[in-house]
């Protein structure tokens, strides 16, 4: 497939614009091109083929299977894009008066509500953009309440699992905290000792994903609670896993003070490549005064926007959050109803399911039932084979499946971390399993099919090292390089990812 501007040709429009006798404004000269832009030249037909082209080459949740581990890749319904453009909601203005808002702030405090009741804590806070954002306002209200208490210049620190989502350890820094990382039990747990002996009167909070990265709800979490909140300290819940227990057990009821949704994969929203997302905060009684503003609140029959908070944080976001979001998640959750713990037990069954199928042909790093999603290992397969997790991945994209998230988390040798989600039928979970068990076969019989996969993807094997040292994002013309005679490093660095 050609390039846009290798179809260009000189003179050729998709549209025409009329002209107009408006003066032209005096452009400084230093700020003037030397040069008029040199932009693709396509009829409509051409630009219309060409785009409609790229799109059948995007994969996503609507072309097949995407058992992308710790991203709950499921399903989105499409009566959410129907209620989000009714054009009450669609056509609103983030500045238009509460008079004539009174549907959307209904809405949202509804959802707060819910929220709430779903994270088993009384206080939402829907503004947070997403996960990660959600993160860094969790640590911004534990800083806040701890200054309140006149703590705020002893406790510095953030306790992080070594399985933690990469964000974590990001909005530590960004939130100002130092970092305290502590290891994984054989269990796949946190290891309580090794907690013990670094949580003391420094420490902030402890940020946890539960159940973890792993796809493991940990053993302990009662007294890793009680070692917390004992010094003094809080507990904050990611949420990025929240489809394992939602409906079944509340991160509030666990001991957790803070938790973060991420509505765009618990409660469905179009995600992956860029959002949108939303990442909303509930909080216990205590941290309620710190919440961003502003907050939506009740009163009799009406709903209006509460800036009157002198504790408050102040805003993380623009206006009142990504209100798209709001409408596609409630109408999501009211579906649903009572019979979210089902959408919750179903997305454990399924993988359950396939890790009963696949344990045995890859390595299971903890010999335990999942919840949501689990991690395979092909460490077996390169030390036998010299077949990689990128392999694997690589294999899986000939079956017309996504691959699964691979390298993570960093503890697994040739990690392989799959969630299946609710969404996908036995069917294509069988489909599934039969590929990855015919990958485990032809690394034994046919590893050369597998290092040089894919075969029937518009592209090829990249050299990945390549790709990120010498990225060529536009097009240079007659400038353009060729490097395809540059030796490869894409081995080097699957050598590295499997160390």
């Amino acid at each position: 497939m050609k390039l846009i501007y290798e179809q260009s040709q000189e003179g050729r429009r998709a549209s025409s614009l009329p002209r107009n006798d408006l003066p032209v404004p005096e452009v400084p000269a230093a700020l003037r091109r030397e040069r008029p832009p040199r932009l693709p030249e396509l009829a409509e037909p051409e630009l219309v083929r060409h785009f409609t082209k790229l799109s059948t080459r995007t994969f996503g949740i609507d072309t097949g299977f995407y058992p992308l581990g710790s991203c709950t890749m499921k399903h989105n319904p499409r009566v959410n894009e129907r209620v989000v453009n009714l054009p009450g909601f669609r056509d609103l203005h983030p500045l238009q008066e509460e008079e004539s808002a009174q549907g959307a702030l209904e809405l949202m405090w509804r959802l707060q509500e819910i929220l709430a009741e779903v994270a088993g804590l009384p206080a939402v806070s829907l503004q947070p953009a997403a996960g990660s954002q959600g993160e860094l306002t969790g640590l911004m209200l534990m800083r806040a309440y701890f200054a309140d208490r006149g703590e705020g210049g002893k406790r510095r620190k953030i306790v992080i699992p070594d399985t933690a989502h990469g964000t974590n350890p990001a909005s530590v820094t960004m939130g100002g905290y130092e970092l305290t990382p502590v290891q994984t039990d054989p269990r796949g747990n946190i290891d309580v000792e090794d907690l013990r002996a670094k949580v003391d009167e420094g420490t902030a909070g402890l940020m946890l994903t539960n159940p973890s990265t792993l796809g493991l709800f940990d053993e302990n979490i009662e007294e890793i609670t009680r070692i917390f909140h004992e010094a003094g300290a809080l507990m904050y819940y990611d949420g990025a896993n929240l489809n394992a227990v939602c409906g079944i057990s509340r991160p509030g009821d666990m001991g957790f003070d803070i938790v973060h949704f991420n509505l765009h994969k618990t409660f469905s929203q179009p995600h992956g490549g860029g959002g949108p997302g939303g990442g909303p905060i509930a909080v216990r009684d205590r941290l309620e005064p710190f919440l961003p503003v502003p907050a939506v609140v009740r009163e009799g029959e009406s709903f209006r926007l509460d800036y009157d908070r002198p504790k408050t944080i102040g805003k993380v976001r623009a206006f009142c959050g990504p209100f798209g979001v709001f409408v596609r998640s409630y109408a999501y959750i009211r579906s649903y109803g009572t019979g979210l713990r089902e959408m919750s037990e179903v997305a454990v069954l399924n993988a359950n399911y396939l890790l009963a199928r696949l344990k045995d042909a890859y390595g299971l790093p903890f010999e335990r039932l999942c919840m949501h999603e689990f991690v395979l290992s092909a460490r077996r397969l390169k030390r036998e084979h010299g077949i990689t997790a990128l392999d694997v991945a690589k294999r899986l994209m000939d079956y017309d499946f996504h691959p699964p998230t691979i390298y993570f988390p960093l503890i697994v040798p040739e990690a392989l971390m799959i969630e299946p989600t609710e969404t996908e039928p036995k069917e294509i979970l069988d489909e599934f399993a039969e590929a990855m068990l015919e990958i485990a076969r032809d690394a034994a019989d046919r590893p050369d099919v597998l290092k040089e996969a894919p075969h029937n993807r518009p592209v090829r094997r990249v050299d990945e090292v390549k790709a990120a040292k010498r990225a060529v994002v536009r097009y240079l013309f007659e400038d353009h390089p060729d490097l395809a005679a540059e030796p490869t490093a894409a081995r080097a660095l699957q050598a590295q990812k499997g160390a």
